[in-house]
């Protein structure tokens, strides 16, 4: 399934959301230019996992590739399909955060996300490579991009997203936007739970902790409205 917009429109111009995919573009052009950047500062499982690790590559930078590996891709489709789901997901649940609010939001998403995913290689390690497994470098926005989903299902459940999907040949459809993500997000679990013991190129246990993460932290980041009181004028009661 490949989502292609929603219908619903954004009150203001989602200008976190923008710069967040342009950021990823520029990132990735600096690692066409420089490949040895997806090495040199993509994060990895064991900087949490030995302290021998952590020490060797340091503080600052263990920190800021837990930041930095969230705008960086690994290849032209996985970028790609990153930035459509931001750009069809994200204007909406930053229109509803506000701007800062939604920048915070996503970036901590994407940190629980990377923490999911070290949780889950350590407990599994010994089990697909040990230490190995645990130094393949992690790189991508899907954790993050997964929570601005569980937030997006928390807020607009009831939207509808134009779907392109295969059925024979491909069509699309017009699907409840709460469907969509619960599809998306069984699919995420199942892919999960068969790779635990195995070597994946891919962080479903990312998508899995950061969708979580979102589903819950959108509560936090969404300002409560207050009603405004009632106004009475000229009442009078005989």
């Amino acid at each position: 399934m490949i989502p292609l917009r929603d219908n619903i429109r954004s009150v203001r111009f989602p200008v976190v959301n923008t710069a967040i995919i342009v950021v990823c573009a520029v990132v990735f052009i600096w690692e066409i230019a420089a490949p040895q950047v997806m090495f040199d500062y993509a994060f990895r499982p064991i900087y949490l996992a030995s302290s021998t690790a952590f020490k060797d590559t340091g503080a600052n930078l263990v920190f800021g590739s837990l930041v930095l590996s969230i705008f960086m891709h690994g290849g032209l489709f996985h970028i790609g399909g990153n930035m459509l789901f931001l750009w069809v997901f994200g204007d909406n649940v930053e229109d509803k955060m506000g701007h800062l609010r939604y920048l915070i939001f996503y970036l901590l998403c994407g940190v629980l996300a990377t923490v999911a995913h070290t949780l889950i290689a350590l407990t599994t390690s010994p089990l697909s490579g040990g230490s190995e497994a645990l130094a393949v470098p992690m790189v991508g926005a899907s954790g993050a991009i997964a929570g601005v989903l569980g937030a997006y299902y928390a807020l607009f459940k009831g939207a509808y997203v134009r779907t392109l999907v295969l059925f024979i040949v491909f069509t699309t459809v017009d699907l409840p936007a709460g469907l969509f993500i619960i599809i998306w997000f069984v699919m995420q679990l199942f892919s999960g739970l068969g790779s635990l013991g195995m070597p994946t190129g891919v962080a479903f246990w990312a998508h899995i902790g950061g969708f979580v993460a979102g589903l819950y932290l959108v509560r936090l980041f969404v300002p409560r409205r207050r009603l405004p009181k009632p106004r009475i004028t000229a009442l009078r009661i005989d």
